[in-house]
């Protein structure tokens, strides 16, 4: 088994609270969610490796947010590796029709992961994970959650667009927690389908290990 983060490189997490998970408060520098346990993943099996953790999520943040401070977060960071999840903000403004809704339609959210991605290229010579968002539910009504399901679907679609344009893995995580639900009820995974709690964490964290791995 080996893996494909080496020695001395360097892997950047950027998103939303999912990523952030009190790294900026309690729980810095790398928060106690997914980042968290990916890193004790790498410990518990790559011990001999020095590989460093740099965390950016924060917390309500949008592809519109990341945008506007991509050259700070990430492009000065220089990293080896860059795992990216974002998406289900700019979804909740959508459908609440939240002042300035129209900045996180489908359309500006191509735009917006188009122009980090290129930049990105253009600048770093790094791997690139792109995480799907998700929402832990089954709901299929008219409710709420159901419209956040059916409305996530053009979300993903892009993620794996970009995914292709750009060569970049990608973890279809709302399809793997979308199995797991076939087997567990969803607050086994998240008191509410937007935050995971630790089992959903471990979750994302050991997808990735396992994309990883080679």
């Amino acid at each position: 088994m080996d893996f494909k983060i080496k020695d001395r490189q360097k892997i950047l997490f950027i998103g939303d609270s999912i990523t952030d998970c009190g790294r900026r408060a309690e729980f810095r520098p790398i928060g106690n969610g997914y980042v968290k346990l990916f890193y004790d993943m790498l410990i518990a099996n790559f011990p001999e490796r020095k590989i460093e953790i740099v965390n950016k999520g924060i917390s309500g943040n949008t592809i519109l947010d990341l945008a506007n401070r991509w050259e700070d977060d990430v492009i000065y960071q220089k990293c080896d590796w860059l795992s990216i999840l974002i998406g289900i903000n700019d979804i909740h403004r959508v459908l609440n029709k939240h002042e300035s809704w129209s900045e996180f339609t489908p359309e500006n959210y191509r735009k917006r992961y188009d122009y980090i991605l290129k930049r990105t290229t253009e600048k770093l010579n790094c791997k690139i994970i792109l995480i799907e968002p998700f929402y832990i539910s089954t709901d299929k009504t008219d409710n709420f959650r159901g419209k956040v399901i059916k409305e996530l679907q053009e979300y993903i679609e892009i993620v794996e667009e970009m995914s292709k344009k750009y060569e970049a893995y990608h973890l279809k995580m709302h399809r793997i927690f979308q199995k797991q639900l076939e087997y567990f009820e969803p607050e086994v995974f998240a008191p509410e389908p937007v935050h995971p709690n630790l089992t959903g964490h471990f979750l994302i964290a050991n997808e990735l290990f396992k994309l990883l791995l080679e």
